[in-house]
C-alpha cells in the first residue's frame, strides 16, 4: 500500500468521525446565517461558535457586528479559522469542556457539529452553562427523517463516502451499524437532550439543502429544486428537511 493511499483512507477516517467543515462560502450558508440573524441579536452580541471549522461561520457573525469567538477539536481547523476570521478568540478544544466561564456568552451557535462530539448530552449541557439567562442558542443537526444520510457509511468495515438513500429510516439496530460515526435526530430525541437544563425552546423546524452543487452544475434544476422544497418548509412536511434548526434561550 502506497502512501497515497494511506494518507487518502487517514483522510477519509477523519471526515467521517469529524465531518467536513464548510469550506467555502454559497447560497446555503448565507441562508443560514440569515436564519441565526432572525433568531438572535448579533450586533455587539458576544458569540461562541461552538466547533468553529475553518471559521467561516465566526468571520460572517463578525461581518453582522459580532465579537466572536470560536473552538475547534481540530487544531489545523483552528489554524485556518484564524487566518479566515483575524481578530476572533479562537482556541482547540472539546465542545464537551468548554474553556469559558459560566454566563459568558450572549449567542452559541452549533452548526452541523453535535452529531459528531463524543458525548452529545454532554455538549448540550455546556453550551447551556456558558450562556447568558436570555442568551440563545441556535443548533443546526442531521434530521433523522431526511431520506439521505450525506455523512457516507461503512459497509463490511469499509466507509464509503457520499448520500446514502434511506440509512435513517432503518430500525437504530441497522441504522447504527451502517453510521456509526455520526447521529441523526428525530425532534423529540434532540429536545431530550436539552431536557433538566434551565431552558426553553424558542423555535423549532426543519430545513431542507441550500443546492449550491446542482445549482453550479443544473442551475435551472436547483433553482426549482430550491422553490418546491423551501416552500415545503411552511408545511408539514418540512420535518422531511436536511436538517433541525433549534433555538433555546436560556432562563
Amino acid at each position: 500500500m502506497n502512501d497515497q493511499v494511506i494518507y487518502e483512507r487517514q483522510h477519509s477516517q477523519q471526515a467521517a468521525l469529524r465531518g467536513v467543515p464548510s469550506l467555502v462560502w454559497r447560497a446555503g450558508q448565507e441562508r443560514r446565517t440569515g436564519l441565526i440573524r432572525q433568531w438572535a441579536p448579533l450586533d455587539g452580541a458576544r458569540a461562541l461558535v461552538d466547533g468553529c471549522g475553518v471559521g467561516m461561520y465566526v468571520r460572517s457573525l463578525q461581518a453582522q457586528g459580532a465579537r466572536v469567538w470560536g473552538l475547534d477539536v481540530e487544531h489545523e481547523h483552528v489554524a485556518e479559522a484564524a487566518a479566515n476570521a483575524p481578530g476572533a478568540g479562537l482556541c482547540q478544544a472539546a465542545g464537551e469542556a468548554l474553556p469559558y466561564p459560566d454566563a459568558w456568552f450572549d449567542l452559541v451557535l452549533s452548526h452541523e457539529v453535535i452529531e459528531h462530539v463524543q458525548d452529545d448530552r454532554a455538549y448540550a449541557a455546556e453550551m447551556v452553562r456558558v450562556l447568558q439567562p436570555g442568551g440563545r442558542a441556535i443548533l443546526f443537526c442531521p434530521n433523522r427523517l431526511y431520506p439521505f444520510e450525506t455523512h457516507g457509511h461503512y459497509w463490511r468495515g469499509v466507509y464509503r463516502f457520499g448520500n446514502t438513500p434511506l440509512i435513517n429510516w432503518l430500525p437504530n439496530s441497522l441504522r447504527n451499524r451502517l453510521a456509526p460515526h455520526v447521529r441523526a435526530y428525530t425532534r423529540a430525541g434532540l429536545r431530550q437532550l436539552f431536557a433538566g437544563l434551565p431552558v426553553r425552546v424558542v423555535y423549532h423546524t426543519a430545513i431542507y439543502p441550500g443546492y449550491d452543487n446542482v445549482v453550479q452544475r443544473r442551475p435551472e434544476l436547483g433553482r426549482w429544486l430550491r422553490r418546491v422544497t423551501y416552500a415545503l418548509e411552511q408545511t408539514p412536511l418540512r420535518w422531511f428537511g436536511l436538517s433541525h434548526l433549534l433555538v433555546i434561550e436560556k432562563y
